[in-house]
This record gives C-alpha cells, sequence and structure tokens, in this order.
C-alpha cells in the first residue's frame, strides 16, 4: 500500500487577528495545516524559514510591509504559490490586478462586513484554491511576475497606430473567437492579446473574476494591447480589432442579427459554478456564429469551457486548448481535452494563430520568403 500523502502546509499572513483566526480554522477545517501566521510579512519572513509552506495566504493591506512587495520578494527569492485573501472594492481593484501581474496565483474576496460568517461560507472554495494553488505550475507564476508593466510611450504609440488603423478597417466581422479562462488568466490573456494584430477578428472573452475587478482589467489590457480591450456592455457590437471582456457577476453571450454579431449581457444563475460562465459564452457562439467561429480554453480550474467547447465543435468551430507546461492549472483545457472538444492543443506562445489564423510577424522581423 502506497504511503499517505503529505498535507498540504500554508502560512496566514494578515494584520487582522480575526482574520488570521478564521482563515486559519476554515484552511484546518479543509484538510490543510496552518504552520504559522504573522500580523505581516516582516513576522512571517523568519517563521517561513523556519519551515517552508506548500502556499502562501496573504492579505494586502498591512503595517511595515504591503502585501504586494512581499509577494514580489517571495517570487523572486523562492517562488511559491500565494493566495490573496483581500477586501474587493473598486477602488482597490486595480492594486488587486497588480498583485496577480506581481505572480499571486488567486484571489479570495474578504467581505468588508460580517466578516467571520462570510469567510466561513467561503471555507470550502479557500480550501479548494489553496490545494490547487499548492499543485500550480510555480514556473508560469514566476513568468507572470517578470512581465513588464505597460509605459506611456507605449500607450502613445499604440494609440496612434489605432487611430492609422481605424479608417481602413471594415467595420464587420465573419468571423469570430470566444475564450474563455479562469486561475492564471490574466496575464495569459494578457500575452495572448497583446500578440494580436489591429485586423484580428473580434474577440468575446470570460475570465473568472469577481464584479469589481473587470473593468479595471479590460483597462489594463486595453494600455497594454495594439487592439482594444473594452468590458462588455450589452448591445455591443463585436466588431475586428477588439476584445469584449465579460463583466464580473453577469453572463456573456453572443447573438447574431443579419452580418453582424453582438453582445449580451445578462443576469442568471450561476453555470458550472460560475458567474460569468465559459460555458454559457461558447455555447451561444456555436449557436450563432457555427463553422465562421474558434474556440479557446486557457488555464484555470474545475471544467468550465469543457461543454461549450463541445459544442462548438460540433456546431463546426475550430477549438484549441492551451497546453498544460504553459498552464498555472491545466484544469479547464485538461477537461476539454478529456471530453473530445479539442481540435489542437497549443502553447501560450502560439496561441494567438488560432485567433489569426496565421503565426504573428512583429513590426522589424523577416518575412518568410
Amino acid at each position: 500500500m502506497a504511503p499517505p500523502s503529505p498535507r498540504i502546509t500554508a502560512v496566514v499572513i494578515d494584520d487582522s487577528a480575526v482574520v488570521r483566526k478564521t482563515l486559519s480554522d476554515l484552511l484546518t477545517a479543509g484538510g490543510i495545516d496552518v504552520i504559522a501566521t504573522a500580523q505581516d510579512p516582516l513576522f512571517a519572513w523568519p517563521k517561513m524559514q523556519a519551515r517552508w509552506p506548500d502556499v502562501v495566504v496573504l492579505d494586502v493591506e498591512m503595517p511595515r510591509m504591503d502585501g504586494i512587495t512581499f509577494l514580489r520578494w517571495v517570487m523572486a527569492t523562492r517562488p511559491t504559490p500565494v493566495v490573496i485573501c483581500s477586501t474587493l472594492t473598486t477602488r482597490g481593484a486595480p492594486t488587486t490586478l497588480e498583485a496577480l501581474q506581481a505572480g499571486a496565483f488567486e484571489i479570495v474576496e474578504k467581505p468588508t462586513s460580517g466578516l467571520r460568517d462570510a469567510l466561513q461560507a467561503k471555507g470550502r472554495h479557500l480550501a479548494e484554491v489553496v490545494r490547487n494553488a499548492a499543485a500550480a505550475n510555480v514556473q508560469a507564476l514566476v513568468r507572470r511576475s517578470a512581465a513588464p508593466a505597460p509605459d506611456a510611450a507605449g500607450r502613445a504609440d499604440r494609440t496612434q497606430r489605432r487611430e492609422r488603423a481605424a479608417g481602413a478597417m471594415v467595420q464587420t466581422t465573419d468571423r469570430i473567437v470566444a475564450i474563455g479562462t479562469s486561475t492564471g488568466g490574466t496575464q495569459a490573456l494578457e500575452q495572448l492579446l497583446s500578440a494580436l494584430p489591429l485586423d484580428a477578428p473580434g474577440i468575446v472573452v470570460v475570465q473568472h473574476m469577481p464584479e469589481h475587478y473587470t473593468q479595471a482589467f479590460a483597462d489594463r489590457l486595453d494600455q497594454v494591447c495594439d487592439i482594444r480591450v473594452r468590458q462588455a456592455a450589452d448591445g455591443d457590437r463585436v466588431l475586428p480589432g477588439q476584445a469584449l471582456i465579460a463583466p464580473g457577476g453577469r453572463h456573456l453571450q453572443v447573438r447574431r442579427q443579419g452580418a453582424f454579431y453582438y453582445a449580451v449581457v445578462k443576469d442568471g444563475p450561476p453555470v458550472s459554478r460560475h458567474r460569468p460562465s465559459v460555458n454559457v459564452l461558447l455555447s451561444s457562439v456555436a449557436h450563432a456564429a457555427g463553422r465562421n467561429a474558434a474556440g479557446i480554453v486557457m488555464t484555470g480550474m474545475g471544467d468550465d469551457g469543457a461543454r461549450g467547447l463541445l459544442e462548438m465543435k460540433q456546431a463546426g468551430a475550430a477549438t484549441y486548448a492551451q497546453d498544460e507546461a504553459s498552464c498555472v492549472v491545466f484544469g479547464m483545457p485538461k477537461e476539454a481535452i478529456k471530453l473530445g472538444a479539442v481540435d489542437e492543443v497549443l502553447p501560450l506562445l502560439r496561441l494567438h494563430e488560432a485567433v489569426t489564423g496565421r503565426p504573428r510577424v512583429r513590426a522589424g522581423a523577416a518575412q518568410p520568403a
């Protein structure tokens, strides 16, 4: 008989004693050993050096050293999955996105009121996130943390190129690309979308993300990509050279009217445990666009997107999945592959070919003979 697998270990860092105690109790109940707690990173560091954890559960705003600074320190010195447990507000969304860019595995909402009861309601989810974090592709997290931040000169150059292209672009699309992703997807999407040219087909995206984040996430992508990136609103046209991101807390679908595709943003119960759901988006694209579409399932926990991608394949669409080596979590692509929904598995650096149908040739690069 094989020996039992060792239990996952975690360190909890938060300046609230109530939060530290509640999180520790929830993780312990979920089968995870909390080997240390600390009120800030400087207190945590010697405890972690004495016994290094599998996962760090980390607040953002703390005395003496903030969580993002500590996250960067960890990723630079001894890369370890970090789960951010933070208060989610519109004001704090850019800061939390900064944490994801710095290499955080995932974000779990810390409510602003009814703290103990609300956290206990999330206990099962928190334990699941920590277990998945312990099994994450740490090298993919490191690559995320090394990505450069957008610069003002680059933004100005992108604006000029968009303006030059606007008059020449045909404002219709006969092809649409639907993308679904979750954990690890914020930086993976940035890498994919920033590789696309201005004449890329219209794109619709579901990224599992709380509602306070998606506007800031779309704004950041718009700063670093040649194509335009917007949070989807009901009735938006799906246009070439533009990606529409599903708003957090609402489903995104696509409908066709005449020669055009439109976004449908609607309320409704979670599907596959998520709202927005990748399955909801991909299923709608299968019905609206059929063989004129391509579907891509990228890094993420769970199986959301597998069934929708299969519907797209059965409707004649081209279907793709991100490969295991470049995923932070291979859950969603793996389930789509197991279901027989995937035509081709590609590494992250080649997924732009699934969008454009051709290899990316950057400005100044030699053209093939």
